[in-house]
């Protein structure tokens, strides 16, 4: 399926054995992607607060996992990132199941991980948690992609101001997280694909 064509009922639940969970889905030859299945299983499996993992393959997302120095603390998003970021470096198409104790130790109790010459990976207490952190993890690349591009000298913010960035995110967002903007988010996709929680 695209993904304009998924719905609710279109999900497939998977066990962490890689079997269908659904019983509406356990008849059907619905294919999983091995590699997503690696991943996500791993993170699951050892973190009961990620109830929501999402892992993208973004051109900004790469080019900057591709850079030796990965996020640069030269924007407010990059902070958010900085203050719960991981690394995880390339081990091929994430087919071995060896790959996982690595990616979990990787991970470690961060938000945030860059999976090298690979994409971006958060982590959330809800889907509106982990969405917010992709928004943020992919703004942050995005812009060190286009400040890079400038050719010119880059101003890095100082460590002291890192150190308090995750104090003055929960004030930003009254503790809510990705809640706070999750509702807006859900109607604007309500108004593009009608029927998507179907």
């Amino acid at each position: 399926m695209g993904f304009d064509e998924i719905t609710a009922s279109s999900l497939v639940k998977i066990g962490l054995d890689g079997l269908p969970v659904d019983e509406a889905h356990s008849d059907q030859p619905i294919p999983v992607n091995p590699a997503g299945f690696v991943i996500h299983s791993a993170v699951h499996a050892a973190r009961d607060d990620a109830l929501c993992v999402m892992h993208t393959h973004s051109l900004n997302g790469i080019a900057v996992s591709a850079q030796r120095d990965g996020v640069l603390p030269i924007s407010q998003q990059s902070l958010f990132v900085l203050a719960a970021l991981g690394y995880h470096d390339y081990e091929g198409v994430a087919l071995n199941d060896e790959e996982k104790p690595r990616l979990v130790r990787d991970l470690g109790r961060n938000t945030f991980l860059m999976l090298r010459n690979h994409g971006l990976l958060t982590v959330g207490a809800s889907v509106a948690d982990a969405f917010l952190a992709m928004y943020i993890f992919e703004a942050a690349c995005a812009i060190q992609v286009r400040a890079m591009a400038g050719g010119g000298d880059l101003l890095r913010i100082p460590a002291p101001i890192l150190a308090g960035i995750q104090a003055q995110a929960a004030q930003v967002t009254r503790g809510l997280g990705g809640a706070l903007a999750w509702p807006s988010l859900l109607r604007r996709l309500q108004r593009h694909n009608p029927g998507y929680d179907r």
